[in-house]
């Protein structure tokens, strides 16, 4: 089913951000930006912008598109929500499962307690959830990714979700991400992650904009190197059938895990999607030292995922031109100005030859030159201070001048950070700043740990590539 033709009545709309040239015949954007050239009939269907399946011809065209990562999905059809079994891992953690089921009545759901000192008990669960509750315990906890795996194996219907805890769906959520799966090729959708409590604490004003479960509010495919390359699976929903095949979770990881059944999925051709329509609100950890934590056990996840996954986990991922111009730029010097200059002019020339005989083409390579350059900047700047600042810190201790770059870059990405995640209610920018360079420590440090622990540095490569 993974190639298999898109319904009749499925509907695509052009991203808003994709550039349209030559009549509508060229299309360049998605990400990585990409150059998309249409045939005069396949240009005259997407007509202001959408188009609707409705024979052979108009399918391909639109899986091209959503596949090219111009397009996004508009479903015609949404499956039922009795064909979904929700799986709900617990430990210790009797009173967040009542508040979830409190928003799961009519639902099939399946309790998993992955050895909680106090048993859970099915009669206590039945109000709870209208009496459609089966609690399935392991009598040692073998950790979230065997106890999804047990529930998955217990689920008899087409779908399953996975909802962990400590979250709480809202409304309408299940609906909204159920309507993916009218794409065939879809194996697996997630919705946003939002703050259940976001003024809480200035910590909790922190992550309602930063957690690390917020993939943000646009919608996306769900791609290694995309905008949104995994999904958390604290809250998703997925083809059964699909994840059988797969064998599920793995259970060897402890982190991590949902990326690497996100890329497994990927890498054998099947379609994910990102649905920030639907929320499901998340008890963040607030108090500093939780907080701090996981932040840093989310980073040694890396390592492992770099194992199996080659290529896959890169702290930077440019051209090396690209990479060149940045690091030029960086130096303040005029030296280093001049060479970005010069690099960021053959760019130009190199990008104005592809576009050759469409309208404006010195332009399109200018845009795209200075949003590749700007890409770079912001993927340097943020390695600098995240997944390298030992390296950066060590600089710092060795170079007045350094020092004064890399504070200048502290500050100015924080600042940029702030600018493109802040949320209504949110912390200003000087202690968002503050709080982003922590969390960049925190992850930072569980990245190199997690390296060295594995004696596996994949993780912490660069890649260049034109």
């Amino acid at each position: 089913m993974r190639q298999a033709r898109l319904p009749d009545g499925f509907g695509i709309r052009i991203d808003p951000k994709v550039r349209a040239y030559s009549g509508g015949r060229v299309l360049i954007g998605g990400s990585p930006t990409r150059m998309l050239k249409l045939a005069p009939t396949a240009a005259a269907m997407i007509g202001d912008g959408y188009l609707e399946v409705v024979d052979p011809q108009s399918a391909v065209v639109a899986r091209r598109l959503l596949d090219s990562g111009v397009a996004n999905p508009r479903p015609m059809s949404t499956p039922s929500p009795q064909d979904v079994t929700v799986v709900i891992p617990v430990k210790n953690n009797a009173s967040g499962l009542h508040r979830v089921l409190a928003a799961l009545r009519g639902l099939e759901v399946v309790v998993v307690d992955d050895g909680s000192d106090v048993p859970i008990v099915a009669p206590a669960l039945q109000n709870g959830c209208g009496g459609n509750v089966t609690v399935l315990r392991h009598e040692t906890a073998k950790g979230p990714a065997a106890a999804r795996n047990t529930g998955l194996r217990y689920a008899a219907t087409p779908f399953v979700a996975f909802l962990d805890s400590d979250v709480l769906p809202r409304t309408g959520w299940i609906e909204v991400m159920l309507g993916h799966f009218s794409d065939p090729a879809v194996a697996l959708v997630a919705p946003r992650i939002v703050a259940l409590e976001p003024e809480a604490s200035t910590l909790a004003r922190y992550e309602h904009a930063r957690s690390s479960l917020d993939l943000g509010r646009k919608e996306s495919a769900v791609q290694s190197g995309g905008p949104v390359s995994y999904v958390p699976s604290a809250a998703m929903i997925a083809r059964r059938e699909v994840l059988d095949e797969f064998g599920g979770f793995d259970e060897s990881m402890h982190v991590a895990e949902d990326v690497d059944l996100c890329w497994r999925l990927q890498e054998s051709g099947w379609r994910l999607r990102y649905e920030p329509v639907a929320h499901v609100a998340h008890d963040h950890r607030v108090t500093f030292g939780k907080w701090f934590g996981r932040k840093l056990f989310y980073g040694t996840g890396a390592a492992p995922l770099a194992a199996r996954h080659s290529g896959m986990v890169p702290p930077l991922s440019m051209s090396p031109w690209t990479f060149f111009a940045c690091i030029a730029a960086a130096t303040c010097t005029r030296l280093g100005l001049l060479g970005a200059v010069a690099t960021l002019a053959m760019m130009l020339v190199r990008l104005r030859r592809m576009f050759t005989g469409l309208d404006q083409p010195t332009r399109i390579a200018a845009i795209l030159a200075a949003q590749g350059f700007a890409g770079g900047a912001w993927q340097l700047a943020s390695a600098m201070c995240r997944h390298y600042w030992p390296v950066t810190l060590l600089a710092v201790l060795l170079s007045k001048r350094i020092r004064r770059i890399a504070l200048a870059i502290a500050v100015a990405e924080g600042v940029a950070d702030w600018v493109t995640h802040r949320e209504p209610g949110g912390l200003g920018p000087v202690r968002h700043t503050v709080f982003k360079r922590i969390d960049d420590v925190a992850y930072g440090a569980g990245l190199w740990k997690g390296a060295v622990a594995a004696r596996e540095f994949d993780a912490l490569k660069p890649r260049l590539k034109s």
